[in-house]
């Protein structure tokens, strides 16, 4: 087993899928229009308005933490309030990102055990807000995360439920979904059935994790809400001139439900993972439903898995029984002997 496949860190460790890199040999010929002008582009909306099963507008950029803050930097002004959970990715992972390309909007995190918001939070903080009024930030939009960084899935309920509460402050969504593909494949469900048909507004659709090469994708399910997005994606330095590389791994995503595939995959290892790690003793923190499994781990098997070369983040947060929780992540491209062997050599020890 080479190296690589004894990383668990991240799905960021995976190589570009053989369907993006060949897009992108298909589009690396004679000369197109720049900036987005260009046959591919143009596909792309096509393709992911088929997908969606409904009008939007796509704007794809290189990073998640491009996607994400351009996205919120539409949402909030710069008095504003965003509303997200404590572990969020735009919280705790992107430098302050959000809070610049808003011009200062205030991230306001909440807490929960499982990493999901509940619409009876929300309640609390917005009538303080409102009680403050010209001395507190604006409430402006609820920022969420599906899959969530414990690895959750929120259900279309819950979701309509949140969506509905926060509509109802003025509030508008944006749904971080790096991990879309994972949880569409955990429900079982229709892109549309869990996102705009949900009361999403915003998505930042993630491919980078699930085979992309370098490319998300920002959607609009209000095409109002895009009006002044392409201007703000020049102004960052995210508007590439040849555009239609990032496309063409979109597309590529997109075509035959590649991405779709990709994400049941990786939650297909992640559930067996899960039942190994269980059968061999060791205790889960969060229900695995998306393609990370949250465990804790004593550390004799810790320091013996990576004596064997097996790559994982110990997750920071505080012990439980004084064992340390540790994130394993499957990626799209696994296969069921990478899972067994990290097993075998757990149960080696």
């Amino acid at each position: 087993m080479s190296q690589s496949r004894r990383s668990f860190a991240s799905d960021n460790v995976a190589p570009a899928a053989p369907e993006v890199m060949a897009a992108l040999a298909r589009v690396n010929q004679g000369s197109v229009h720049s900036y987005g002008d260009d046959p591919e582009t143009l596909r792309l909306t096509a393709l992911a308005r088929q997908s969606f099963g409904t009008d939007l507008t796509i704007f794809p950029v290189a990073t998640g933490t491009a996607a994400n803050a351009l996205a919120l930097a539409v949402l909030a002004p710069p008095f504003g309030a965003v509303y997200c959970h404590e572990a969020a990715h735009v919280n705790t992972d992107e430098c302050g990102a959000p809070e610049f390309y808003t011009g200062g909007a205030k991230l306001l995190p909440l807490a929960s055990p499982d990493g999901k918001l509940d619409a009876r939070q929300l309640d609390a903080p917005i009538a303080h807000a409102r009680e403050m009024g010209v001395h507190h930030v604006a409430p402006a939009a609820i920022s969420i995360s599906q899959a969530t960084e414990w690895g959750t899935v929120y259900r279309p309920e819950e979701l309509r439920t949140l969506t509905a509460a926060a509509h109802k402050y003025g509030l508008r969504v944006h749904m971080d979904g790096a991990r879309f593909a994972n949880a569409v494949a955990h429900l079982g469900c229709t892109p549309a059935e869990a996102s705009w048909k949900c009361g999403v507004d915003v998505l930042t659709l993630g491919a980078t994790k699930n085979g992309a090469l370098a490319a998300e994708a920002v959607i609009f399910f209000k095409p109002e809400l895009a009006q002044d997005f392409e201007l703000r994606r020049k102004r960052a330095g995210h508007l590439f001139s040849k555009l239609r590389y990032m496309s063409a791994q979109l597309c590529a995503c997109f075509e035959d439900e590649l991405w779709l595939r990709h994400g049941r995959n990786a939650n297909t290892l992640a559930t067996r993972l899960a039942q190994g790690l269980t059968q061999r003793g060791i205790r889960l923190v969060q229900a695995v439903e998306a393609n990370e499994v949250f465990a804790l781990m004593p550390v004799k098997i810790i320091a013996a898995l990576r004596a064997q070369g097996f790559e994982f983040y110990e997750w920071p947060a505080p012990r439980i029984d004084n064992q340390p929780i540790v994130r394993l992540v499957t990626a799209y491209d696994m296969v069921p002997a990478d899972i067994d062997a990290l097993l075998a050599a757990i149960a080696q020890v």
